[in-house]
């Protein structure tokens, strides 16, 4: 419960999580029926880059500063629409959470209810969304929550797990909340973000998926960095269960554009694949 977002904020796996995030809601806006965003472990909600913790690290620069200054790239403009929904003029200043991302896309007849047990950052997402009556905040464990918040009265919508990886059970508890979300709310669309420094967790990750017995789960994985280090985040992934019509299309196309933009290393790849399909 240590972790602060506020000095990773506009990285690289930022964009990709985020870019993910607004395919997966721009999906579900495209029909009129009510749709329900839950977010496990949504942190601060905004974070201001000229802070001094995020001029500590400076990781936006080979992020989203990358983007805002590069020719338009195509598939992601909904993404970068709800960026500068925090940066009206020309200067980027703010990068958008999780939450502020989600808030972009709802409509009138949408809700979220945003997680976060960090009491300073929780406090902070209160401020962010103080007078917004479509959003519910709660300082609360995200998987407690997921039995909590589920199922909706919505019949559509979107879980986001997105845990800060600081127990060496994290993967575990992913599989068994995800488990249990889904016995609660079958027809929900389910994402999770993890971290790729050490590729055996994330391969016991995946067969565990596999093992679980869900079907549908699509895999993309996002690693500008090549995979020769334990010792720094070469990339990051999103599992997707019951994911949108043909996204898998779209991110073939998509991602490989984006990595020529925030490439570390000639050895950076991207991967789309269904861990289990239909």
């Amino acid at each position: 419960m240590n972790y602060r977002h506020i000095y990773h904020a506009g990285n690289v796996a930022d964009v990709f999580k985020h870019v993910m995030l607004s395919l997966l809601l721009k999906s579900l806006a495209k029909k009129d029926t009510p749709f329900f965003y839950l977010d496990t472990h949504a942190g601060a909600g905004r974070y201001d880059l000229n802070s001094a913790a995020a001029q500590k690290t400076g990781e936006y620069r080979d992020g989203i500063l990358r983007l805002w200054n590069s020719q338009p790239l195509s598939g992601i403009e909904d993404y970068l629409s709800a960026v500068r929904a925090l940066n009206p003029g020309k200067t980027l200043q703010y990068y958008p959470g999780s939450p502020r991302v989600a808030r972009f896309f709802l409509r009138p007849q949408d809700r979220a209810v945003l997680l976060e047990l960090h009491p300073n950052e929780c406090a902070l997402l209160k401020i962010e969304f103080a007078r917004d009556r479509q959003v519910a905040v709660l300082r609360q464990n995200g998987y407690a929550g997921l039995k909590a918040f589920l199922p909706p009265r919505e019949r559509r919508g979107l879980v986001l797990i997105d845990p800060p990886y600081e127990s060496d059970r994290e993967f575990q508890q992913l599989i068994e909340g995800l488990r249990d979300a889904r016995a609660r709310w079958e027809s929900g669309l389910y994402a999770l973000w993890y971290p790729i420094k050490s590729r055996p967790p994330v391969e016991r990750f995946h067969r565990a998926l596999v093992a679980s017995g869900m079907r549908r789960i699509l895999l993309a994985e996002f690693s500008p960095y090549p995979e020769d280090s334990d010792f720094r985040l070469n990339g990051c992934g999103m599992v997707m269960i019951g994911p949108p019509w043909k996204l898998d299309e779209t991110l073939h196309l998509l991602l490989p554009d984006l990595l020529k933009v925030l490439r570390q290393n000639t050895l950076g790849r991207t991967e789309i694949t269904w861990l289990v399909p239909e």
